[in-house]
């Protein structure tokens, strides 16, 4: 082989090298991207993501394989929704999951009229103006409704089997979840009433909240203590079940993760469920479906878990008719 054959083979080589890599960025900026939008942490939602991940590998798609996923986590600080929204949709995404409330919901929705959004709150959509209907969401948005606050009266009647002296319950709100809140607090109020319960609302927001909430506990001492449904609660989950525990307050939360932690009792939907089913429709959108066409999926599985170990600790002694209702006792 003559030295200019040489010299042109090795340019060849070369030449490939080179792009090599610019095939690889080509290939990877050609992936579709999601955008992801929360409230609170990651390290708080790993089993949720699991979930979520899991829905989109049902339709096809792996995270850092044929799809790349933008997080934007609020930290607990709902005002910078808004903000972390707008940012997605400057990116831009091809959807926006708004995870875990309505408060990201509402802030996606204000940010973009044209980019796909799945929601998963625990409220009617309908009444928060996320669509026009459960069966034709009719704009940019659908999702799951997985009936965090729907089912209030029935976890405050439970409460009050399992602690059935209880005549004062504190209820714990996250301020800062303005819409959450004040649909939680008037269900509260109305199943209190039905039941002749006395409530006493106490506001959080931090963490540091949350302990001077317990403080005020500790003094007026009520009976038991319901807290609502919220992703901050939820990201606190060690912190309120050690609370709760040190102060002997029988409690009772929206989501199992919380008696998984060591709290007393839940009841609320199947949340990873609920996860898996918005992966669900954020594969199908990628493929082409629009959301107008997709209608909101009511979630269908409730689960009541009763942590026993801690119901011991506690003095109390579970009914024979909540141990046989639970889906899980955690021992």
């Amino acid at each position: 082989m003559t030295a200019k054959m040489k010299r042109r083979e090795f340019i060849t080589l070369v030449g490939g090298a080179a792009a090599w890599p610019l095939a690889a960025r080509a290939q990877q900026s050609a992936l579709p991207v999601i955008g992801f939008l929360h409230p609170t942490s990651s390290d708080t939602n790993a089993d949720r993501l699991r979930a979520f991940r899991q829905g989109l590998k049902d339709t096809g798609y792996v995270e850092g394989e044929n799809l790349t996923i933008e997080y934007r986590w609020a930290e607990g600080q709902f005002d910078r929704l808004p903000e972390l929204a707008a940012e997605l949709v400057r990116r831009p995404v091809a959807v926006i999951v708004a995870a875990q409330g309505p408060a990201p919901a509402l802030a996606a929705k204000a940010a973009t009229t044209t980019i796909p959004i799945v929601f998963n709150v625990g409220e009617d959509p309908v009444r928060y103006g996320l669509v026009a209907s459960l069966a034709r969401p009719g704009g940019n948005l659908t999702g799951i409704n997985f009936f965090g606050t729907e089912v209030t009266a029935k976890r405050l009647e439970l409460l009050r089997e399992l602690v059935p002296g209880a005549t004062h319950v504190a209820v714990l709100l996250n301020p800062a979840n303005a819409s959450n809140v004040e649909t939680q607090l008037r269900d509260v109020e109305a199943a209190a009433r039905a039941i002749g319960l006395q409530i006493q609302v106490l506001n959080a927001s931090t963490s540091r909240e949350i302990n001077a909430a317990f403080a005020t506990l500790v003094r007026e001492r009520p009976n038991a203590l319901f807290v609502g449904g919220d992703s901050l609660f939820t990201s606190r989950r060690i912190q309120l079940a050690l609370l709760a525990a040190h102060h002997s307050i029988p409690t009772i939360y929206s989501s199992r993760e919380i008696p998984e932690a060591g709290g007393l009792m839940s009841y609320g939907t199947n949340i990873a469920d609920a996860w898996r089913q918005v992966g669900v429709y954020t594969g199908r959108i990628l493929k082409g479906a629009k959301p107008a066409d997709l209608p909101v999926v009511q979630a269908s599985k409730f689960e009541l878990v009763i942590n026993a170990s801690t119901a011991r600790m506690l003095g109390l002694t579970v009914p024979d008719k909540l141990l046989v209702a639970a889906d899980e006792v955690i021992e």
